[in-house]
Formats: C-alpha cells, structure tokens, sequence
C-alpha cells in the first residue's frame, strides 16, 4: 500500500486492544524512500487511546537519537536526570539508560536517527547529546527540526500529506558527510555481533582504535566498549520481550560469564534488576517491539542493520 505522493510505503500495521485495562494501541511502520537509505530507523504512527483521564507508564530501552511529535497529550519523559513534560517535539540523543515516560491519548510520528542520519542531519556530536531528552522547539540543535511540528503535530492532517511533508523538509535538511563510509563500516560491525573487544571491532573496520573511539563518540554517542556492550544487552532483552514466559537465563546473551555479569549490566543500563523490570507492566513497549520484530525484522533500533554500500 503506498500514498498519494509516492515517496513512502507502508510496510505493515499492528493493533493491539487491553479490554482490562481500557486502552489500545495501533502502530504503522513505513518504509523511507531511497534517498535516506541507512539515514532512520524504521518511520512510524503510534496512535494510543486510554480510557477518559487515562495514561500509560513505561520505560523505552537504550535508543539511537529520536525526534518524535505528539498531535494530542503529550508525554512526561525522563531519561537519567533528564526531564520533558508537555512537549509536542520530544528530542533525544543517544541513551544508554532507559526512557521512562507517561502518556495519555495520544497521536504520534516517531523518526529515529541512525548514526548514518546523525551525520548527516544533526549538528552536534551525539556524545554531548546522551541520555538527554528535551523540548526540541527550544534546543539550539533539535530547534531546526520544530518546522515539521505543525503539520506532523495535527490530527487532522491526512498521513499522505504528513509525509510528503516530511520527505520534502528532510531532503531539504540532509547534508553529505566525509565519514560516511568509516560510520558504515563500524554500524555494520557492531550489529553483526561478532566481537567482544574493542581491538578487534577496530580491525574489522580497518582503522585504529584512536580512530574508532573518535568516530564512535562523534556519531554514536559512546565509547566502542559501551557500545558493544548495549548491543549485547539489547539483544538479551529484545529476545525476553519477544518470548512470553521466557526466562532470564534462557534470554541472556551467549557472551555473558554467568547471570551475575547480566544482573549488573541489566542494572546499569535499565537502572533496576531484571526481576524488577519483569514484573512491571509494558503496555506500549512489549506490543510495539513484537509489532517491529515481525513486520521490520529487528524488535529495537539498536538492532537494525545500517545499509551496505558498495565501495565498502
């Protein structure tokens, strides 16, 4: 199914209805043009309807930097010491620590940055910009992005005409950067999962670790030590969110010694034990990671795979 202008595609939908709870939750996942290959993750609606005064509460894993714009209520959103309240554009930079956010009915866009996109759209470097969540209409870098707010903030805007607007001022905002190649090259590497040292993931990409550790912090936000390890972490709690009733043991990572290494890792990244974090409700996240996992074919952002040019 595509839209009038032509620009994007719906690659699937996903509606999840909580009769108990009295509230639903519908996402569309939309594929981006070609001109932006290896820029976003995937591009999305979430639509959220709680019963009259109703809000939901839940904590969004470690993310790539997002921009996101709200057409009703807007969330509370705090990552670390980092707090927004009724922001209609919510920005923030890359996270290893988790988003905690409440939110009523709502209409939402979501547009995640690979750091293929951070390169290219963002004017900062992600690693003065982690574990911050912010109104992007007042942030000196976020600001310039405040201009889709006003269509992509009002429901009664067509989604076509939504994203003909966003194709066109995305374009208009994209600039080429000299390190794309090296930037590929070290996404690539960390999502395929292979290494466990530092020294290692540099040779694979070919460059030194000085250069690495520059390049990571520029793009990425982090270390390369950091970043291998989220990546092992993420996939440990993507595969316990996509398999009910599974145990933490039987979802941990193959790289981890033993289930203490996991505890404490699980601890810093999502600042509670993984029993603590199992026993609360994930009425947004769980739904949602299961919808992406089956229709995008990655359950989280940290896990999506950046495009594989050529010259590479």
């Amino acid at each position: 199914m595509g839209n009038e202008s032509g620009t994007f595609s719906v690659k699937a939908e996903n509606h999840s209805v909580n009769e108990e709870a009295h509230y639903s939750v519908r996402s569309r996942f939309y594929t981006p043009p070609p001109q932006f290959n290896g820029c976003f993750t995937t591009f999305y609606q979430l639509a959220l309807d709680c019963e009259e005064g109703g809000t939901l509460h839940d904590f969004l894993q470690p993310e790539w930097g997002n921009i996101r714009f709200f057409g009703n209520t807007a969330p509370r959103a705090k990552i670390g010491e980092s707090l927004v309240e009724n922001a209609r554009f919510n920005a923030t930079g890359p996270s290893s620590l988790p988003c905690e956010f409440e939110l009523g009915t709502t209409r939402m866009w979501g547009i995640g940055f690979l750091p293929l996109g951070w390169a290219r759209f963002v004017d900062a470097d992600a690693r003065d910009l982690t574990n911050t969540v912010c109104d992007g209409a007042s942030h000196p870098v976020f600001e310039k992005f405040d201009c889709l707010s006003e269509v992509l903030c009002d429901p009664s805007v067509s989604t076509e005409e939504q994203l003909a607007f966003l194709t066109e001022t995305l374009e208009r905002l994209m600039q080429p950067n000299r390190d794309e190649n090296k930037i590929t090259r070290i996404h690539t590497a960390l999502v395929g999962g292979e290494h466990i040292v530092v020294g290692d993931l540099a040779a694979e990409c070919g460059m030194s670790i000085r250069t690495l550790e520059r390049m990571c912090h520029r793009y990425f936000g982090f270390s390369p030590k950091l970043l291998l390890r989220r990546q092992r972490f993420m996939r440990s709690l993507t595969s316990f969110m996509l398999h009910q009733g599974a145990r933490w043991t039987e979802a941990m990572d193959g790289e981890y010694h033993d289930q203490a290494q996991f505890t404490r890792e699980f601890t810093q990244f999502m600042t509670m034990t993984p029993s603590k974090y199992a026993a609360l409700d994930h009425p947004i996240l769980a739904s949602f990671m299961e919808a992406r996992a089956r229709v995008w074919g990655s359950a989280a952002q940290t896990l999506d795979e950046p495009v594989r040019f050529e010259e590479l």
